[in-house]
């Protein structure tokens, strides 16, 4: 009996049976998942904003589904790593705290062009609308492509609203009164204004914070 017991929780037993490999598999790695993703959720540092993080503004939030939906996050990263070689060419790395009101996260994977998490305020609003029609106006060795269509799409009209309204019932703290307020931010502004207010704000209200973290961090 104890011979057969053994011979059924043996590699060979789990190696030759594909049901039981899965089932197996599917423990193995469900268990190591909760140990790794629950304890985050009980952590200020995950949970709770950076020191100065607001939500978007609306035109800001307008600007942030059009740099999803013109697929930027495919070449830009948001996320600056604990590494020295980052820190230095970024400026201080990433805090969880900075993107508790980001949904989705636009952390990416990909950094064909540089990483922007602490773009906002590097460079001029002019830079930014010379460089989204034509970069290589700026950078003539720059493979981005050009978005010079984004001077001329109003965004007047878009359900910024209904996007806020949503937003807050999932966790972020908008109020009545800039739901309300939120249409007149859109008037007479254009798709390149909202993404260019979108860049502009990318890592200013968690820099100071980023900063202390990176001296402590050093000491």
């Amino acid at each position: 009996m104890a011979n057969q017991k053994k011979k059924f929780f043996s590699h060979e037993t789990l190696e030759t049976n594909i049901g039981l490999l899965i089932i197996a598999s599917i423990l193995v790695v469900s268990f190591a998942g909760l140990v790794q993703i629950v304890p985050l959720y009980f952590q200020h540092s995950t949970t709770e904003p950076t020191e100065g993080v607001e939500p978007y503004e609306a035109l800001q939030l307008v600007g942030r589904d059009i740099y999803i939906r013109e697929g930027c996050v495919g070449c830009h990263s948001q996320q600056i790593r604990m590494l020295q070689s980052e820190v230095q060419r970024y400026g201080p790395y990433s805090l969880a705290g900075e993107f508790v009101y980001d949904h989705p996260f636009l952390w990416g994977s990909k950094r064909t062009g540089p990483d922007l998490a602490r773009v906002g305020g590097r460079y001029s609003d002019e830079w930014h609308r010379i460089h989204l029609r034509n970069p290589r106006d700026l950078v003539p060795e720059s493979n981005m492509p050009a978005y010079p269509w984004l001077q001329h799409n109003s965004v007047e009209g878009v359900d910024v609203q209904g996007r806020m309204r949503a937003l807050r019932a999932i966790g972020v703290p908008y109020t009545d009164e800039q739901i309300a307020q939120a249409p007149e931010q859109l008037q007479g502004r254009t798709e390149e204004d909202a993404l260019v207010m979108y860049l502009q704000s990318l890592g200013v209200a968690g820099r100071e914070a980023a900063a202390r973290a990176v001296a402590e961090g050093s000491r």
